[in-house]
């Protein structure tokens, strides 16, 4: 059973429409790479998804016991993120504000979770240094810490490698595919990298006026991906 289903989603900037009858589904354990041109609505859908842009039409189903609330989501990158006042803890923990409720205090059970995060990603040398003064790598593993508190089964991530050096780049890709494989959370991540995508992922989703998705061996032998690849994207 799908986890996540779109039905002829179709997504406007006002009365431009961006891409029409947009189908996929992504099933538990799925490596789905969103790509395409800038502008094409990717980050517009996956806000969607997540019930934070109503401004589509068609339908976004959810099975397997999948809720929003077990969807963990990273997104893009901004100059105001990386300059939050707060400790490397006091971010990730608040990954589980949504758990809370009307508690005013976090439980135990929340801080642990939240302290597992930051094991799994090796930063709990991090726990009492201030975010802003972290490097862009290690603000971006708080910041995936963080989507792991709600990551029970889903995680989303908008462009998690934009603006990273190399290595820590590839430590990045490395954690991803970990959590993928090992820990068997579901990932969708919008990239410009094409190469990473199709060496990790099982499927890509191309966004445009006609979307495109398919396994990533169908769309390594498509005219969508010869096209894009043309362009040098």
């Amino acid at each position: 059973m799908a986890q996540i289903e779109c039905k002829d989603v179709k997504i406007s900037y006002g009365q431009k429409e961006v891409f029409n009858s947009l189908n996929f589904s992504v099933s538990k354990g799925d490596y789905l790479c969103v790509v395409g041109e800038n502008g094409a609505g990717k980050s517009s859908l996956l806000r969607a998804i997540l019930g934070l842009d109503n401004n589509y039409s068609g339908e976004i189903l959810f099975g397997d016991k999948l809720t929003k609330q077990k969807i963990g989501y990273l997104p893009q990158s901004t100059l105001v993120q990386k300059d939050f006042p707060a400790s490397a803890w006091e971010i990730v923990l608040s990954g589980c504000v949504s758990k809370m409720g009307f508690r005013p205090f976090y439980s135990k059970q929340e801080k642990m979770l939240a302290y597992d995060s930051m094991e799994k990603l090796g930063i709990l040398d991090l726990q009492k240094k201030c975010f802003r003064e972290l490097s862009g790598g290690q603000q971006q593993k708080v910041l995936l810490a963080r989507a792991l508190c709600s990551a029970q089964d889903v995680l989303i991530l908008d462009e998690p490698v934009s603006g990273l050096d190399v290595n820590a780049t590839k430590d990045m890709y490395r954690i991803i595919e970990h959590l993928n494989k090992v820990d068997k959370i579901t990932i969708i991540m919008i990239t410009h990298d094409i190469k990473h995508a199709l060496k990790y992922a099982t499927h890509v989703l191309h966004v445009k006026q006609k979307p495109y998705f398919a396994t990533v061996e169908e769309y390594k032998n498509s005219e969508t991906f010869l096209e894009f690849d043309k362009k040098g994207q």
